[in-house]
């Protein structure tokens, strides 16, 4: 985890300070670990565990919005679920003994809540580990721990690939021939010039797109029961229990939008912060690949290169790169897809999307642009179920934290080292790139936020320095929209691991900027604490998440999981050895065999997803899918995959009824009435920082870089110049006679785009955090440079 760190040094309320756990694949967190707990004794389904039947549970159609939405409509006045799904949620021995459990008045409009406040802001809760139960060293989740009896799903590894990937594996031949037809590569032209500049570099607007669209998109709608015709031919019936719709007009494509839940507003209505919820999934693995999320694309070059990120992954196809990479977008993820996540209730999708989609340089190995391409389908596919998107840029150049979702695995070298401020400026320019297309009329209704960064480790990159170049991207992006709602995204920063508490302040009047938390238990000490212990753990974040809301503004919990250890088919990375085992505290077999799962362990981990859902408001689980591995047979990592979750019981069928869950279970917090700071949601028409905070964070750029370089040095650094062609990224194939946006929101912005220096040598990118990669002169090429970033240009008047 993390080490502990003080406040942020921001003029600000009294800090709300809450740790955020570690996040997957950190090469950090075998250093220092701490010592094991001593396990309990805990197996599937045990007593110790067990659910007794109560004189009445906790039926879903009682519990009340959540506890920190109070100003939302009652759970009542929603409209049923399928009643296939409606069933009593029970609790459990430690909920019938340690509290007295609430009664229906418990749950109704202005009960208990989150309010009164049991912790106020200053000393709220964080997450920590919950005292070692009683109980000697046991089985964990191991075999002969298991409870609920066997499943259809066989023991024997070669007779489960058999039925994993026996008749699957068919159908991915039928869809690969598909696409060799359909696939078809033609030149997107441009406002923007196309200009060459240095080797190595962007030619300025996106020069490919790939029609993926195999038949002609008719115009139609509907309802739950009728039948919906995907771009490539394939019909299926549509199942929304929620009141939801589907719609599209290839002619007029933005005049229609379907509708994810009667409660959710369609993308022609308006998203109302403080009234609507967003309850969201990540879309992980598809367009940044992950070996834990989509093992079977690795474990295929496993014994001849064993690739270990998305970086060796694109070296070791070699020339059949472009095929099974295409192959891979086109499949892992569909259209069906989105109709099934806004029918389990959900109503807003994260697209993580890595900087390969808008370019690339030198040698990079990443395919280039066709995953852009699979973001424009998911546009589309949002606007046609009625989502919205939260766009993640995931994976940068030269890497914000060394970890394989990065892009590459290694060293951090993104506002890092010698090659730090060239790669920032690299992301700052594709950032460009997406706010110009994602502010278009048509498109700013889909695509709402925008992640700056994510999961930057800032423990090696610098609390100050990231701190900087959030603002100059804050800058940026609002000197291309201007201020208020409707003016581009909302921009959501993430903490950076050092708690929503510590950027309280920061850039104090801002238009809609929002944080990102990441509470990920599963990364911290392991355990085998019972699942209330970790309930309450997650619950604890409700009230500091409510006293920021009041205070910043729009907090997101950006990514969580139902994980409570790292157990997992390279969970932590290709042929690594979750904690869980290496630290003894018991077997990751039961744990990852979710097809032997006893009842009671689905309805705790049900449970913890509750609590979640309750506790962190606007969310996003990590993540909807995950792929067969070829080596186990079966999907591994149940923890993280919210859609098998659906199928066998472990998620709420509706999310909804998370409302109310933590205070059920005796947990309180600081009261959010559902208003947020006026520049938070775009309420104002201009926006005025704070002048300390610009005095603090506006300097560009920082007197001092990691690991040890001073404002000298950082002054002899290779940087980018301003006279590259802009990348207008590409637009989807779409009828003649349809009008949509060429790409580039904003005429105005037309400086110059930043690119290398003619003449000049760069290290490698993700490859010079040492002295010995800084130059001894600053190089001036054959081009007039500067050795810094432009100071941004005002925001232009309100549009």
């Amino acid at each position: 985890m993390p080490q502990p760190r003080p406040a942020r040094p921001l003029v600000a309320p009294a800090p709300i300070h809450i740790s955020s756990p570690q996040r997957r694949n950190n090469p950090y967190m075998r250093a220092g670990t701490d010592s094991p707990q001593t396990p309990r004794v805990q197996r599937f389904g045990d007593a110790q565990n067990a659910y007794p039947p109560p004189s009445r549970g906790f039926d879903e159609y009682e519990l009340s919005p959540s506890p920190t939405h109070d100003y939302l409509d009652v759970f009542d006045s929603y409209e049923p679920a399928d009643p296939a799904g409606h069933s009593a949620i029970h609790p459990s021995p430690s909920m019938e003994f340690e509290y007295e459990k609430p009664g229906a008045a418990d749950y109704g409009r202005g009960g208990a809540a989150f309010a009164p406040a049991r912790f106020d802001s200053s000393n709220h809760l964080a997450p920590m580990a919950a005292t070692t139960a009683r109980g000697g060293r046991g089985a964990g989740a191991g075999a002969g721990a298991r409870g609920g009896g066997r499943t259809c799903v066989p023991s024997d590894p070669r007779r489960r690939r058999l039925i994993f990937f026996g008749v699957p594996a068919a159908l991915v031949i039928v869809a690969v021939i598909v696409i060799g037809v359909v696939v078809a590569v033609s030149h997107h032209s441009s406002s923007a010039s196309s200009s060459t500049s240095s080797a190595g570099n962007s030619t300025g607007s996106s020069a490919e797109t790939y029609n993926t669209t195999s038949v002609a998109i008719q115009k139609g709608s509907g309802t739950n029961g009728s039948t919906v015709e995907t771009d490539l031919g394939v019909t299926f019936t549509y199942v929304n229990n929620f009141g939801g719709s589907w719609a599209q007009d290839p002619y007029n494509p933005y005049s229609v939008s379907g509708q994810a839940q009667s409660w959710s507003p369609s993308l022609l209505d308006t998203w109302v912060w403080g009234e609507h919820i967003v309850r969201g999934v990540n879309l992980g693995g598809w367009l940044v690949t992950e070996p834990f999320i989509v093992p079977a694309l690795y474990e295929e070059y496993y014994n001849t290169s064993k690739p270990i990120d998305e970086y060796t992954l694109s070296q070791a196809m070699g020339e059949n790169l472009t095929a099974r990479m295409t192959e891979h977008y086109a499949t892992f993820i569909t259209e069906r897809d989105f109709a099934d996540i806004a029918a389990a209730g959900l109503n807003y999708v994260r697209i993580p999307l890595g900087y390969w989609a808008i370019d690339t340089q030198g040698t990079e190995p990443f395919l280039k642009g066709v995953s852009w391409t699979y973001f424009l389908k998911a546009i589309d596919w949002c606007r046609k179920y009625g989502l919205r998107i939260y766009l993640d840029f995931h994976a940068l150049p030269g890497s914000q934290n060394g970890w394989n979702h990065s892009g590459k695995e290694g060293s951090v070298n993104w506002m890092y080292g010698v090659m730090g401020i060239a790669n920032a400026q690299r992301h700052l320019e594709y950032i460009r790139s997406l706010v110009e297309y994602i502010s278009q009329d048509g498109v700013r209704e889909v695509v709402t936020m925008l992640g700056l960064v994510n999961e930057v480790e800032s423990s090696v990159v610098g609390e100050d320095v990231l701190a900087r170049f959030y603002y100059q991207a804050y800058e940026l992006i609002r000197s291309i929209t201007g201020y208020g709602a409707a003016n581009g995204p909302i921009i959501l920063i993430h903490e950076g691991f050092l708690g929503i508490g510590a950027w309280a302040g920061f850039l104090s009047g801002a238009d809609r900027l929002g944080l990102d938390q990441h509470p990920y238990l599963a990364f911290g000490t392991q355990n085998n604490n019972p699942w209330l212990n970790q309930s309450t753990a997650i619950c604890a974040y409700g009230g500091g998440t409510n006293s920021s809301q009041a205070d910043f503004g729009i907090i997101i919990g950006g990514e969580w999981s139902n994980a409570i250890n790292d157990c997992g088919y390279w969970l932590d990375g290709v042929d690594s050895t979750p904690a869980y085992e290496s630290t003894g505290t018991g077997s990751c077999t039961g744990w990852d065999e979710w097809f032997n799962w006893s009842d009671t362990t689905k309805q705790s981990v049900h449970d913890y997803a509750l609590a979640n859902f309750d506790a962190l408001q606007n969310t996003f689980f990590w993540t909807w899918k995950i792929g067969n591995s070829t080596t186990l047979g079966y999907p591994s990592s149940p923890f993280w995959h919210y859609k098998l979750g659906l199928e066998q019981g472990w998620i709420p069928t509706d999310p909804r009824v998370a409302g109310g869950y933590c205070n059920g279970i005796g947990v309180g917090g600081d009261y959010f009435n559902g208003t947020f700071p006026a520049s938070a949601t775009g309420a104002l028409t201009t926006a005025s920082i704070a002048a300390d905070q610009l005095a603090s964070y506006s300097a560009w750029p920082p007197t001092s870089l990691g690991p040890s370089f001073t404002a000298a040095q950082i002054s002899l650094f290779p940087t980018l110049t301003r006279t590259g062609a802009p990348i207008t990224l590409a637009t989807p194939t779409h009828s003649a006679n349809a009008t949509i946006g060429a790409g580039w929101a904003y005429a105005a912005d037309s400086v110059g785009a930043w690119t290398t220096v003619a003449g000049c040598l760069y290290p490698d990118e993700y490859n010079a955090t040492a002295a010995s990669a800084l130059p001894s002169g600053l190089c001036t090429g054959t081009v007039a440079r500067r050795a810094v970033l432009v100071e941004p240009t005002a925001a232009p008047p309100q549009r």
